[in-house]
């Protein structure tokens, strides 16, 4: 099954940093130095990030298509790693809030359960056997 395919190159800048760029420019910059020294999210936060990016946008968009007025709302997105290596999410815990006088707490937590469990392609990734393949190869 042929699907849409998306790219990045990644691109080191330094040995814990790199940078992360689409076909149309978009730049994303990545470091996995010591909290005291980040200046940028590590691969892991990226993650978690692109969780919670994924399965905002598919709320807000279906909470506005039921005319309800957002305020304010964020997602706070936080994951257990495993102790061994690697150190993967073992669980990941997402806390959606929203500040909305036309909304009900019950129909939020239904357009919230739709986004994470239907629509996100991110979580549905998360969840899915990917096959990974490798090449490597000298610049051309």
């Amino acid at each position: 099954m042929a699907g849409n395919k998306r790219n990045v190159t990644v691109r080191m800048k330094a040995d814990l940093e790199y940078e992360s760029r689409n076909p149309q420019g978009n730049l994303v910059n990545i470091d996995m130095y010591d909290p005291e020294h980040k200046h940028a999210q590590s691969p892991m936060d990226l993650l978690l990030s692109a969780l919670g990016g994924c399965a905002s946008v598919d709320a807000v968009l279906m909470m506005k298509k039921k005319r309800r007025e957002i305020v304010d709302f964020f997602v706070e997105v936080e994951g257990t790693r495993n102790d061994g290596v690697p150190a993967f999410y073992t669980d990941i815990e997402l806390k959606f809030v929203i500040v909305s006088p036309t909304a009900t707490e019950e129909e939020f937590a239904k357009v919230i359960a739709l986004s994470v469990e239907k629509y996100c392609s991110v979580a549905s990734s998360l969840k899915s056997n990917i096959t990974f393949s490798s090449e490597v190869r000298r610049p051309s």
